[in-house]
């Protein structure tokens, strides 16, 4: 049964901050914080079940005039409820877009507390919120992140921990294109070798996309972005519902990866391990490249020749 937990010694100031946010009024929360005697209690924790902040409570319910005004008084941007989650984590789980944001340029961890065995970026992966994992990552969350304590069976057989997995296994494609993008590691979704050397028998994200029957769109992405394709058990995988993802893996192997392809590869991989991948746009280099490095086929040829044209123009 719930049972209200609040302050031990719960104060009508703080019961007012919590109800005007709850209520959503912001002009009302605004005029309480102008008022020294409220404003020492902007950290105050209230409310049944979880006691939280005025701030964490605005963020879950999406209040974003509320978030502002608090973060304005100086509320702790990443404090921590009972279950170590914060203000982010609670709006990247309700799917607040723009709480995320004003969390995120106010300060916010992107990778949330490390007490915590989540993260906002597993939440976001998992519940296919592109823009909202998006923004995090541009923030620098890891893409790589993974559960604080992984079950000991997991380790056994995979450490389908990590986002790219999630993605997968929920079938977020847009997910999973994106934190390819912004550098996951393709293969095992993991640059810990303890824990993979922990693990006697690592499944690839390869093999879970193959595993759970994912879109073929799944597979060539990875082969795009360099995930080894000779699997050793790859027999366990032939049936007519993997046909188009085998035929995919089939003719990468028949057919070497194109030169080109492999200097993008080399490029990115180098970029990624000096932390500078998400500044491919800012190299001084032809539009064409930097959208051949970033995965974008999509532009319109004259374009990217007349840009061209005005950076030989502007550089010589």
């Amino acid at each position: 049964m719930l049972k209200y937990r609040g302050d031990e010694d719960d104060h009508a100031e703080s019961c007012e901050l919590h109800l005007a946010v709850q209520m959503d009024k912001p002009q009302h929360l605004s005029g309480l914080l102008c008022q020294d005697r409220y404003k020492k209690y902007i950290e105050s924790r209230s409310g049944w079940g979880v006691p939280v902040t005025p701030l964490r409570l605005a963020a879950s319910q999406g209040s974003l005039g509320c978030v502002k005004i608090l973060l304005a008084n100086g509320a702790e941007v990443d404090c921590l409820d009972v279950k170590a989650q914060t203000p982010l984590f609670a709006a990247v789980s309700a799917g607040h877009f723009e709480c995320v944001r004003a969390l995120l340029k106010a300060g916010a961890n992107p990778c949330g507390s490390p007490y915590n065995n989540c993260s906002p970026v597993l939440t976001a992966s998992r519940e296919g919120r592109v823009k909202i994992l998006k923004e995090l990552l541009d923030y620098g969350a890891d893409t790589n992140i993974r559960s604080k304590k992984t079950p000991r069976r997991a380790l056994s057989s995979t450490g389908c921990s990590g986002p790219l997995y999630l993605a997968a296994v929920y079938g977020h494609l847009e997910c999973f294109r994106t934190l390819l993008l912004y550098g996951a590691e393709p293969n095992y979704n993991c640059t810990d070798k303890v824990v993979l050397g922990r693990m006697k028998h690592p499944v690839s994200v390869l093999e879970i996309c193959l595993k759970h029957g994912c879109d073929p769109e799944f597979v060539s992405l990875l082969i795009d972005f360099g995930a080894h394709i000779y699997l050793p058990n790859m027999h366990a995988y032939q049936s007519l519902a993997l046909r188009q993802a085998l035929e995919l893996l089939q003719r990468e192997k028949e057919c070497p990866r194109s030169l080109m392809s492999q200097c993008r590869l080399s490029i990115r991989r180098q970029l990624n391990q000096m932390g500078r991948l998400r500044l491919i746009d800012q190299l001084k280099i032809p539009l064409r490249i930097i959208k051949y490095l970033q995965h974008q086929t999509d532009y319109c040829w004259e374009e990217t020749v007349r840009s061209d044209k005005e950076y030989v123009d502007n550089n010589t």
